[in-house]
């Protein structure tokens, strides 16, 4: 039997690769996708090899992962429950496809998670791997009896895995939680299981890896400005930017347009967690609702992203036609679900996708931006395909001898007519 183990080098998925081999007497094959953990990936292979996988993949989906899920996901504004911004639940199905790509290539059997029977993880992977490899099987540990008794909690995982020689950096001292990728980073558990718990207290100031806080944020604001085409950010220009640039170091500027540094999807997103970290945005504590059926609390850095949906946003409002903004709004909450609940793969989510994608013809222009101490404050948006007429909006009269662009006047009969049923329901209530 061969079997694909979504490996991460930690304490749980290592267990699960030495435990895999030994109950199915498999070859094992580790994958872990690169979607944007950082130094998290160091030494990951050697650690693998090691554990006893034949194999490790380290699939480099980091502009995969932008061009493909965040940016089409932001052209929806998607918000879960009007809060999160889905930094996890959109790095699933990215992971998921490339780790069904390996498997297909290796001739699997099988593909393995660490996801545990609580959490939405288990049901995003195994539906995305339902949508693009229905023959191949799924084995969730966390949902086997033997596994659950063998390793009831942390203290036999570590036992174990210096009983097996298992290249593990494990404590028992674990106070959250942390998955990191391009678009957030999510701490939980431990301590953030208490509601009440204050993750902005200064004994946590060290937990926050995006972003600083508020409080600590330069007291100068920054100017930030946005080319967007077709609802995706294609360019920037900001003091500094260039510095920037090279202090990031895999980021690569695509030329220069009208001012603009033009840069791919993941150079947006790089040098946007960097700007609204330094400025301290992006910080959210929310309480979520679990697609199994539970509540959930989490802390969550979402700079670069949260930078994004204020500037989409801004830009849509002057571009989008009412009616068409509104009905796509009003789908927003079942597209941020879709993704929330690991349905991305599947025929609803594309046909809203479609939806979506049909509004941004006319996104395209540029937003002003201040960023400051947490926030983003709109300071300006222009666009060739702008709805917006000051002619008919100003609230200064027409120039002497030329009719005005709106009359007055027709707002008269406008109101009487929608006055009419509001009058016969006020008189069939006397």
């Amino acid at each position: 039997m061969k079997i694909v183990v979504a490996y991460s080098g930690g304490l749980d998925t290592s267990v699960l690769l030495k435990w895999l081999k030994d109950k199915y007497n498999a070859e094992i094959i580790a994958y872990c996708a690169d979607v944007g953990q950082a130094e998290e990936l160091d030494g990951l292979e050697a650690k693998a090899l090691a554990t006893g996988a034949s194999k490790c993949y380290i699939g480099d989906l980091k502009e995969d992962f932008a061009e493909n899920y965040i940016f089409p996901m932001f052209q929806g504004n998607a918000l879960y429950e009007g809060r999160y911004l889905l930094g996890t639940s959109i790095a699933r199905p990215c992971i998921s496809k490339g780790m069904v790509d390996v498997a297909i290539a290796e001739g699997a059997d099988a593909i393995a998670h660490g996801a545990t029977g609580k959490g939405n993880d288990q049901v995003r992977f195994e539906l995305s791997v339902a949508a693009l490899a229905p023959d191949i099987q799924m084995i969730a540990p966390w949902r086997d009896d033997e596994f659950r008794a063998q390793f009831p909690g942390r203290a036999e995982m570590i036992a174990y895995a210096e009983e097996n020689n298992i290249p593990v950096k494990a404590s028992m001292k674990k106070s959250y939680s942390m998955d990191r990728n391009l678009l957030h980073i999510s701490f939980e558990a431990g301590a953030m299981e208490d509601t009440w718990y204050d993750a902005t207290q200064e004994e946590n100031k060290d937990m926050y890896v995006l972003s600083v806080s508020p409080e600590d944020a330069p007291d100068a604001a920054q100017y930030v400005q946005f080319l967007f085409e077709k609802g995706n950010i294609i360019g920037l220009q900001t003091e500094g930017l260039a510095e920037l640039i090279t202090e990031l170091g895999d980021v690569t500027a695509g030329g220069k347009q009208n001012g603009y540094t033009l840069l791919n999807p993941y150079g947006v997103m790089r040098v946007l967690n960097a700007l609204g970290g330094q400025h301290g945005i992006g910080r959210v504590d929310l309480v979520e609702n679990r697609f199994v059926g539970m509540k959930s609390r989490g802390v969550y850095e979402t700079p670069g992203g949260t930078i994004l949906l204020a500037a989409h946003q801004d830009l849509e409002t002057l571009t989008l036609d009412r009616e068409a903004q509104a009905l796509r709004d009003s789908l927003m909450p079942k597209y941020a679900q879709l993704i929330y609940n690991g349905f991305w793969f599947t025929p609803e989510r594309e046909a809203l996708q479609d939806l979506i994608t049909s509004t941004q013809r006319t996104v395209s222009g540029e937003v002003r931006m201040k960023l400051y101490k947490g926030n983003c404050i709109q300071a300006g948006r222009r666009s060739p395909f702008s709805l917006y007429d000051e002619e008919v909006a100003s609230m200064e009269g027409a120039e002497e001898g030329k009719e005005e662009a709106y009359n007055q006047n027709d707002a008269s009969g406008f109101i009487a007519l929608n006055a009419l049923r509001l009058k016969a329901n006020a008189r069939q209530k006397r």
